[in-house]
Parts: structure tokens; sequence; C-alpha cells
């Protein structure tokens, strides 16, 4: 319980401190987000040893990063099923890929982060403070 409630509490910080900062100002900075929590797994691969873990978590890290730089071109709403998506990824994680450097309070910790992260992008999109949409060729 206590990692969804610090992976909650952290993501709203940081949505908060970029809204402070105006770092959610650029369409850039969600998608720049769900690529960082993409390439944490890869991260704990190589903390794990590397092998066959870090292969697995290297696939799921190349769609997560599509997902963020075909989000960013196109609709934010993009980025928000990623990030959402993994979240889906983080309560199944150990299920498809084993790798012994993960932390137990991990995909817990992740995957409230990830829903928090998606539902601070959602409520931009949706109160008009950031445009879902791409207004120029990126």
């Amino acid at each position: 319980m206590m990692p969804a409630l610090v992976g909650v509490g952290l993501a709203l910080a940081v949505a908060l401190f970029a809204r402070i900062v105006g770092f959610d100002r650029d369409r850039a900075f969600y998608p720049v987000v769900l690529v960082v929590v993409g390439s944490y797994y890869d991260l704990f691969a190589v903390m794990g040893g590397g092998g066959q873990s870090l292969i697995a978590e290297t696939i799921g890290f190349v769609l997560f990063a599509a997902a963020a730089a075909f989000g960013f071109r196109t609709s934010l709403w993009v980025v928000v099923a990623g990030l959402a998506a993994h979240g889906v990824f983080d309560f199944f994680h150990h299920a498809l890929v084993e790798n012994p450097g993960v932390p137990a309070w991990w995909p817990t910790w992740c995957l409230a982060y990830d829903v928090a992260a998606a539902a601070c992008l959602a409520t931009l999109i949706w109160k008009g403070e950031i445009s879902s949409r791409a207004t120029r060729s990126a």
C-alpha cells in the first residue's frame, strides 16, 4: 500500500512542479516522462545481470518510446494511453519478464505513478491547458 501512495504522491508533486515552473507548457514534457518510465526496467535488467531480461525489457522500452514519439507528433491522448498502458504493464510485469534486478516494491510504485501521471495529463488536456494536437510538424 505504501509504494502506491508514494507513487501517486510523487506523480502529483512532479505534475504540480511542472505546472508551476512551466515545464508542461511544452508538449514534450509528458512524452519524455513516458520515455523515462519506460526505461527503468532496462536499468533494473542491467543491475540484475543483463541477458535475456535486458532483451525483453528493451522490447518493452522501444514500444513505450514509440508511443511517446507518436503521441508527441499526433495527439497527447496517445501519451495518456501509453502512461496508463505502462501501469498495466507494471501489474503484469512479473508474469511477463523474469528480471531479478526489479525491487519487489517497484511494480506497485510505478503502476501508481503511471496512472496518476496519465490522469494529470488527461486533466490538462480536458481543461484546455495543453493542446492534445501538435500545432506544427515536429
